[in-house]
This record gives C-alpha cells, structure tokens and sequence, in this order.
C-alpha cells in the first residue's frame, strides 16, 4: 500500500502516523526541497517517491478545494477545473497593480528533474514519478526513455547530460516551461512567471517581419515543413495566433531538411493566419513536430510488442518416460506439465537442446518470451514436432490462468462493512447542539467573546497574538483553540511549543504531524477539514489517534455528509458558514510580484505590509493571506452556507456546529452571524 500524494505528507513526523497503516511507500509532496528529502530519509526507513516531471499544480495535493467552492466539483477526486490556469489580477491595499503580462499568476511551470536525479537517489529517494495523468501514450513514450536514459546513467555513476535535441524533444511534446519545481527551494518568480499556462513547447525564435507572403524568422532552433507553431502576440488579451509550416525559404529556395539558425521566411496555407496583425519582435514558439510524432508512435508500438515477460525452462526427455517442462515466469508464475506420449528412442533424428530451443521459443503470439532453456536428455529420445507445438501451447495457456489465479486471503462478506460494523458507538458528551466561533483576527475573536461566543477557535497569520486570544478566551470565560499551519515540514514542530506554551483548551490541528504532537503530550485535539475525513472509517482512526472530533471533509455532497452523520455523529463537527479556503499554496504571490525578492530570505515581508485580493475573470477578488510557514491561502470572495441542512444533521446527533470568519469581516458583523446560529437552536459553545 502506497500513501498518494493527496495525504499532503511533508515530514517524518506526519510519515510515522500512517506507517502504522501498513504503508510501505509514500508519495511525498511536489514542494518539498531536496534538503527537505534528504531531512525525511535521515528520519524514516519508509520508501520515499518523488514526482520527477510533469505539470505542477499551484496547490498542495490534498488541499485544493476551488473546483468544490466554485464548480461544485472535487479536484482531489480527479475533477479539477484548473482554475489556477486562468487570469487572475492583483488587487494590492485596494489599488490595482498593472503587472503587464503576468496575467496568470497562479500557473506553475512544468517540472522536469532529470538533470537532478544524481542527487535525487543520493537524498535516498526509492522511486521516480512521471505525471502523465491525461497525457498522450506518445508523450508518456517519450518523457519515460530519456527518464530511464537519465537513471541508467546515474545509477551506472555516469555524467547525466540530455543533448540540447532531446530536452526540445520533451518540451515538444508537452511544456508550459521546464524548471526544478520546488526541488532547488522556493524561487516564487521562476517557477511562476505569469506570462501563459497553455502548452508552449520550445522557443522556435523571434518575429523580423511579416508579409502577405509569409513570415521572416530569426531561428534559435531547428525548423522544417510540417511544424506546428504560434506567435505569441498580445498574451494578455490572448492575442496568439499558431498554424502549421507549409514551407520554409532561404534565399528565395525552398528547405525540404530543417533549418536550425539565421533568418528564414515561414508560409502557411491559405488563410491560416492573420499575417497582417504579426509584429516584429513577438516570440515564435514550435508546438508540434509530426516527424517526431511519426517515430513515438512507432516506438509506443514497438515497445507494446516488446514488452514481454522472460520465461526460463527446464526440460527432462528420457527415454521410456513422458517429457516433462518446469516454467517459471519472471512475473512469478510457475508450472509443470507432460506430454501424454512415452518418449521412443530416436532412429534418425535425436532430441536436442537447439530443436526445443527452436520450438519452446515459438512464443510471438503470447505475453512471453523465452529467455534461457535447460535440457537434460538421456537416452537419445524423440519426439514430433507437433507434440511439441500442443505442450506449448499448453503451456502459455497454463501461465496465464496462474497470473490470474494470484493467491489472497478473502474476507467472507463485505470487508468495508466488517470493518465499519466494529466501530463503536460512542454517547455525545453533550446534550445540546452548540457551535464554535473561528475568528482569523483578535478584534473578530473579542468581538465574538463579547457577543457571548463559549467556544472560541483563533486562526490567525501571526501567531504571536495567540497569546492575546488565550488571554481574550480566558477573560470571557470561554475555551478556546488555537489553528495549526496546515502543512507540516521537518524542523517546524517549534511552532506547536509554542501554541502549546500559551496554554489553550487545545488545538485545531490541520496535519498529522499535529495529532501526534497532541497525542504525545496529552494536549485536546479537533482534526480540521484538511485530513480530509470523509468516512467513518477514517473519521474512527483520527479519533483513535487523539482527535476529540473531527471536521468533515469539505469534499462532501449534501448526501454524502448526511450518511457520514447517521453513521458517526458524535464524533463530527460541521462548518456550516466560511469562505472557503481554494488555493492552499507553497507558492508565494506577495514575494512573487510585490517583491525584488524571489522567497522568505529576501522578500521583505509585503505580506505583513499590504492586503492583497486576487480578481477573477469574473471580477470576484478573493482575499489572499500568508501563514506563519510563508504559504498562502485564497479564500473564497462569497460566503457559503449550509444554514438549511442544520435541523437534519440536529436531528441525526450532530451536536457540533462551527462558523469560520473570513479576515476582512468587520467585527461589528460578527454578533449579526452568531444570531444566525442560536436562531437555528445552536448554543453559543462550551
């Protein structure tokens, strides 16, 4: 069992809480660095894999939630909206900022490593991941056997170095731009530079001039009839226009072999372009090479024919015996048969090691290939050929029925409904339904307590003023708790001393490496919506890890949540108002276009300086915060409510309920939202 990426792991301590699952290998997060990797692996013996190349999504896997706040439908179950590809403006103190073509500021480049996997296998890494999700077989071709190329050689101790055609080659065949992710640290400008999300491919070269009879091009790589290109134009307004080459001039001749450099003339049929709106000094990018198509598709074939598994095998001919064949296959099956007929001694033509050889390796229309054959003869025996050709194909069809008879251990009935029969069934500890302020700033979080709230939740940006909101809390005579980072990285669990040293009720804990923290010292613990609980079965195990109650995951449908209540409601806690937090990133938008800076060491902090809203193409501006690790959350500009689903969830034994204060609510509205919740029948908490 491997734990995906999805479980946001970032540190040996989050690790260690799954192990006991019987996971074997874990996936770890896109935005760990190699120091980080390496940090891991001094700290766990669990196998480590490691995306290598592929798209970066903006936001941790596991905590994006845009595509269920704005489309209702869930990223982190396959149906992502890639909403980070679009437009976004910067809104900054109220003021829009003019970024000139940085219009996609939450589009990451594409990651590609092979140049990094010396290092990768010397942090301890075990396994490679390629991104190939809703890619072509041609590019998951392509990417693979430079990858593999790439590893042979670090693995052999050679130099890793892919020619200037070969990385082309990739770029070809899917790129937004290739950096190293965040595998070299953060570096927020590189990685998103903000100029596009579409498939770029390779830098062809630049725009001299453009004519009714085609377009004059400075080359910075090769090109040739039949590619595919684009001219950039205007990127902010989407002003591109791309067509395929019909021919290519120099010096007035037509090119039939590509042309890597100097000045060429590109035409295109009839009508493909706009060759009046082409300016000189836009970029030219080649998105297509059908000669490099023709040969990955040969090679996809090829290699499907290729792939087959190696078969060894012992033979026993005696004569006054029947011929006996062992196979093992290297996928692990193995088999025995005979034939029906006693072997004769030979009068012409003895049995040899060559003829089965010969025979035994007629193999092409199977799944298998013979690779190494052991005879022991005695006697001189034969034996027809066609009693050969049917133990053959005896044999393939035996092999076959084994790798479909693969030995488990089968559970009677249902194993899900076994395991959720043996979940207990706790009594409430409280009587009454009652819900739980979270407030995101200390005015909110005294407007709350003054307002009679007894059950107080403080998530603020800067963690120092925790010490107030304790103090707040204990002035109102209510509990309160105070909100973890979501994402734990080794070296940061100094951050839990140090909300723990201001002696809250508890905490609200967002990874597992917090649940384990307040395991280990007996500190009271609610898991937050981004463990993702959305079963009982993973709600049960949060809970016998330490959790008081678990928040539901912010994945669920109506119904869904619904049947996760009638199944554990004592244990559930429900956000029933919020701004959804979208976009949970490592990526830093403040540092990336508001500072010369390119992360937390030079950036001058513009988060602690200016609010920061990003428009959509809708022109809805979402608020965008920066937490204690420097990532930052975006919040959904509009409120969601599920004030109508209250009284069922009431009435299926949901006893807690909590609104979340987006940071902008003024503290004035504050008591206007608690009436809300009591009008429901919900006390104030505590």
């Amino acid at each position: 069992v491997h734990a995906s990426t999805q479980m946001s792991l970032t540190s040996a301590e989050g690790i260690r809480e799954v192990q006991s699952l019987g996971i074997s290998r874990v996936v770890l997060a896109r935005e760990l660095s190699l120091d980080d990797i390496r940090q891991i692996r001094a700290e766990t013996d669990v196998e480590l894999e490691v995306f290598v190349h592929g798209a970066l999504c903006v936001a941790y896997s596991g905590q994006c939630f845009t595509s269920r706040s704005i489309g209702e439908r869930s990223a982190n179950r396959g149906s992502c909206a890639q909403t980070c590809r679009t437009q976004f403006e910067l809104i900054c103190d109220g003021r829009l900022v003019d970024l000139g073509e940085q219009k996609y500021l939450l589009s990451p480049q594409d990651l590609a490593a092979y140049d990094l996997l010396p290092e990768l296998i010397a942090a301890g890494v075990n396994s490679l991941k390629i991104e190939g999700r809703m890619k072509s077989a041609d590019y998951v071709a392509n990417i693979t056997r430079y990858y593999r190329q790439a590893l042979d050689a670090a693995l052999g101790g050679r130099l890793v170095q892919l020619t200037a055609t070969q990385v082309e080659e990739m770029e070809v065949s899917f790129s937004r731009g290739f950096s190293h992710g965040w595998l070299g640290g953060d570096d927020h400008k590189t990685l998103v530079p903000g100029i596009g999300s579409a498939k770029r491919g390779v830098y062809l070269g630049e725009v001299v001039a453009a004519s009714a009879g085609g377009v004059r091009v400075r080359l910075a790589t090769a090109v040739k009839r039949g590619d595919g290109v684009v001219f950039l134009g205007n990127r902010g307004e989407n002003a591109e226009q791309g067509g395929r080459v019909y021919e290519v001039f120099r010096g007035g001749q037509s090119l039939t072999t590509p042309v890597a450099s100097g000045e060429v003339e590109l035409t295109f049929g009839r009508d493909a372009l706009d060759l009046h709106a082409i300016r000189p000094g836009e970029e030219v990018w080649k998105t297509d090479d059908p000669a490099l198509e023709r040969l990955l598709k040969k090679t996809v074939r090829e290699g499907s024919q290729q792939r087959r598994t190696a078969l060894t095998l012992t033979v026993e001919a005696t004569v006054g015996r029947p011929l006996q064949v062992t196979a093992r296959a290297a996928s692990g099956q193995v088999c025995q048969l005979e034939s029906a007929e006693i072997l004769e001694p030979a009068i012409k033509h003895p049995l040899t090691t060559e003829l089965l050889t010969a025979q035994f390796g007629r193999l092409g229309g199977s799944d298998y290939q013979l690779a190494h054959l052991e005879a022991n003869i005695s006697g001189a025996p034969m034996i027809p050929l066609s009693v050969l050709g049917r133990l053959r194909h005896e044999l393939v069809a035996r092999l076959d029925a084994a790798a479909g008879a693969i030995s488990r251990e089968v559970t009677e009935g249902s194993a899900v409904q076994n395991l959720k029969s043996e979940i207990p069934n706790p009594q409430s500890l409280i009587p009454n339904p009652c819900f739980h302020v979270l407030c995101r700033g200390l005015l909110q979080l005294e407007a709350a307590a003054a307002a009679g709230a007894r059950s107080l939740m403080a998530d603020f940006a800067d963690i120092r003023q925790y010490r107030d909101a304790v103090r707040v809390a204990r002035g109102a005579e209510a509990e309160i708790f105070l909100a973890t980072p979501r994402i734990h990285k080794s070296g940061e669990t100094g951050i839990f001393k140090a909300m723990a040293r201001h002696e809250p009720d508890g905490l609200l804990v967002r990874n597992l490496a917090g649940l384990a923290y307040c395991r280990q010292h007996k500190i009271a613990a609610v898991a937050d919506f981004s463990l993702n609980a959305g079963n009982e079965l993973t709600v049960q195990w949060l809970c016998q890890q330490g959790a008081l109650r678990v928040t539901a995951s912010y994945d669920l449908t109506p119904d869904q949540l619904r049947t996760l209540a009638a199944a554990v409601p004592e244990w559930l806690e429900v956000v029933v108002y919020q701004h959804m937090p979208m976009f949970h990133m490592q990526h830093c938008v403040f540092c990336a276009v508001l500072s010369p800076g390119k992360n937390h060491l030079d950036c001058g902090r513009p988060c602690d300086r200016h609010a920061v809203r990003l428009r959509d193409r809708m022109g809805v501006e979402h608020v965008l915060e920066a937490d204690v690790g420097c990532r930052n959350t975006l919040y959904n500009a509009r409120p969601q409510s599920t004030w109508e689903r209250v009284p069922s969830l009431v009435a299926a034994g949901v006893r807690h309920f909590r609104i979340e204060l987006a940071g902008d609510v003024a503290p004035a509205d504050v008591a206007e939202l608690m009436k809300r919740m009591e009008e429901k029948g919900l006390g104030v908490g505590g």
